[in-house]
């Protein structure tokens, strides 16, 4: 179980540094503000998400690696 928490963990990391930009970072970037951010940063979420869930799938997670690397992941990408 550690062996897989560890893989997983370093797994996140990876993923985490090969994210192009937070979706913080781009909302800044586009001057965005009130709803318009909100708006933003709630899609950008929800695709992060499910990007992060095709990579644990890719990876063929499951359980609580699958968990915790989709968590750490999706954290990753919205506040970088």
């Amino acid at each position: 179980m550690k062996k897989i928490l560890l893989t997983a963990f370093t797994l996140c990391c990876m993923a985490g540094a090969a994210q192009a930009q937070s979706c913080n970072l781009q909302a800044s970037d586009k001057k965005l503000a009130g709803a318009a951010k909100t708006s933003f940063l709630t899609k950008c979420e929800k695709d992060a998400g499910a990007a992060c869930d095709k990579q644990a799938a890719d990876k063929k997670l499951a359980g609580a690696a699958k968990n915790s690397f989709t968590k750490k992941c999706v954290s990753d990408a919205v506040s970088g």
